[in-house]
């Protein structure tokens, strides 16, 4: 049976496709059409999965797309009766319903070819516990849910028993902790999609000195829900377009005067970052893990084992992630590579999967679901460019030995150069993890700021993570568990801080990820080969890109290469070396 799963119309469109249970292709549709977190149909990605499982349209049996109108009628009827639904919000969830109906056309006008496939339309967040829970390490436990907005609801959260899901209890439209980050991430001057991380990234540099207003907006209430103060909102009572039609995610501006006037004027995109905006960061990262951990607390209540999976955009926040064993009485944690909505697609194929009687055979213990290339390609791309690599004072060198590729990427780690480093398939999920890495030296000092002038142009204050082997994480770590998609937020030991400055957040922690051998033998083995030359098991990991999505095909890694002041490309067993 092959099921092809959608998340389209949405932020971060992708495709998925599962052969009786077994994932065999994930892509985002960025990836593909290089706009950040594209939201429309997702053609490309469609294609790629088609052709890694090597079927064409009319071979697939059931179509999964991770949203359903009908769903939480009732919440919308009493909502509309409340009166505070404009004419907007009504058009909007109209226009959501015929980009939604277009989409069998869409694949049949893409492909050339009707298809006999049977749709299914999934509940957004049963969508996204199912993409976490069926393909964790557990047959039991508690899956929880939390974004913006989907299907009229921002959170659900429940029990997996092996192979169903029972929710439990939902939080609807308009109270959400993913519309509160958001709004305070837009207050704060980045006004994109997806970047409440540096908000995360900004917290550490502040004090929880605004916390008071900030509970003032968010208000815990009895079995782990919440609600906003809707005051300090804008997004229940104006259109906020939460489907796209190709392109970007564009948002207005979430919040009212009435926030301004409790924190004080909003940053500009433009504006310096002050102390205060760095206490407001702490504020608001303070604020959502006091609503986390109530909501995880009376999750714990309903029973059940000691295991939780999450999902949603804001199982993305790897700071509190990282605190859950701390501050609660979960003790195994999963999130999967691409806990956004992403996701969504994997989770509407997997419910799909289970409601037609499939078993549960799926463990998601890595994220090389991508597109891979043949040594052909990549030497035919390098060879388009031989006299612009020569002419910029690049050396071509292709090296017949794992052993001795790894070895010298190790090499000129340690004598702080910088790498890119681009192997087999593509990474699922917003994480580059060792296959679309830029790697550098953990321990230099400056190597932030290098990095940051050299390649990627970003906020100064913006931290960089370390890929640790597996192996030595108790060693490094206060915590000894396996990270593989870089989701939890760990403090360094103590003793270990000073030794890899680059990679040490303000407050002592850490954004890892733990490498296996049995997952990534050959980025496993250029760790060990790092660790051999300097007694450091882990390397600096930063995703292979500039201002753009993670790059996808050879010929985009060349170009950032080629563009940037990278000192060194390996890709595949071809090491190019700029001589400077």
């Amino acid at each position: 049976m092959i099921i092809l799963g959608l998340n389209a119309f949405h932020a971060d469109s992708s495709a998925a496709l599962i052969r009786d249970g077994q994932l065999v292709a994930a892509a985002e549709e960025e990836r593909f059409c290089r706009t950040k977190h594209w939201a429309g149909f997702p053609r490309m990605a469609v294609e790629y999965c088609l052709h890694e499982a090597g079927v064409d349209l009319g071979a697939v049996d059931h179509i999964a797309i991770n949203q359903n109108n009908r769903s939480n009628l009732s919440a919308k009827f009493a909502y509309a009766l409340s009166g505070r639904a404009g004419i907007g919000l009504i058009t909007e969830r109209l226009w959501q319903r015929k980009a939604r109906a277009k989409i069998p056309q869409l694949l049949t006008q893409a492909f050339a070819t009707d298809t006999r496939a049977q749709f299914h339309n999934i509940e957004h967040h049963l969508a996204h516990l199912a993409s976490a829970f069926y393909v964790s390490p557990f047959q039991d436990s508690a899956v929880v849910s939390v974004d913006g907005f989907g299907d009229f609801a921002s959170s659900a959260w429940g029990l997996g028993r092996n192979s169903g899901i029972d929710i439990a209890k939902q939080v609807y439209f308009p109270h959400s902790l993913g519309i509160f980050y958001q709004a305070l991430t837009q207050f704060l001057g980045f006004p994109h999609y997806g970047d409440e991380y540096k908000v995360m990234g900004l917290a550490p540099y502040g004090t929880p000195k605004f916390l008071p207003q900030m509970r003032k907006m968010v208000r815990l209430e009895a079995n782990g829900t919440f609600s906003l103060d809707l005051r300090y909102f804008k997004h229940h009572r104006e259109r906020i377009s939460y489907q796209w039609d190709n392109g970007a995610p564009v948002f207005g501006e979430l919040f009212t005067p009435e926030l301004i006037d409790l924190l004080g004027a909003p940053r500009k995109p433009t504006d310096s970052l002050d102390q205060r905006h760095r206490d407001v960061a702490n504020s608001v990262q303070a604020m959502y893990e006091e609503a986390f951990f109530h909501l995880l607390d009376a999750v714990r209540a309903l029973g059940g084992d000691e295991n939780i999976a999450l999902a949603g955009g804001c199982a993305m926040n790897s700071v509190a992630n990282g605190k859950i064993r701390r501050k609660t009485q979960f003790r195994r944690v999963y999130v999967q590579a691409a806990a956004g909505d992403a996701g969504g697609s994997i989770g509407a194929a997997l419910v799909v999967w289970h409601k037609l009687g499939g078993k549960r055979s799926f463990f998601m213990n890595h994220a090389y679901w991508g597109p891979q290339f043949t040594e052909s390609e990549t030497d035919e791309v390098i060879a388009s460019h031989t006299s612009e690599l020569k002419s910029c004072g690049c050396r071509i060198e292709k090296l017949q030995e794992e052993a001795e590729l790894c070895r010298r990427t190790a090499e000129y780690i340690a004598a702080g150069k910088v790498i890119g480093w681009f192997q087999g398939r593509m990474e699922w999920g917003p994480r580059a993890l060792g296959n679309r890495s830029i790697l550098a030296d953990p321990r230099r000092p400056d190597m932030k700021e290098l990095l940051n002038a050299k390649i990627k142009r970003r906020e100064s204050f913006r931290p960089f993570a370390p890929s640790i082997l597996e192996e030595a994480v108790s060693d490094w770590f206060e915590e000894s568990d396996t990270v593989p998609f870089m989701m939890k937020v760990y403090q360094f030991r103590d003793a270990k801080r000073a030794l890899v400055p680059a990679v040490v957040h303000v407050d002592g922690s850490g954004r890892l990820q733990t490498v296996s051998k049995s997952t990534n033998a050959r980025y496993h083995r250029l760790i060990t080969s790092f660790s051999h030359l300097t007694g450091v098991p882990l390397v600096l990991n930063t995703s292979f890109n500039e201002n753009e999505p993670i790059v996808c095909r050879p010929q985009e890694a060349l170009d950032c290469f080629l563009r940037t002041n990278m000192d060194v490309l390996v890709i595949g067993d071809v090491m190019l070396i700029r001589d400077h």
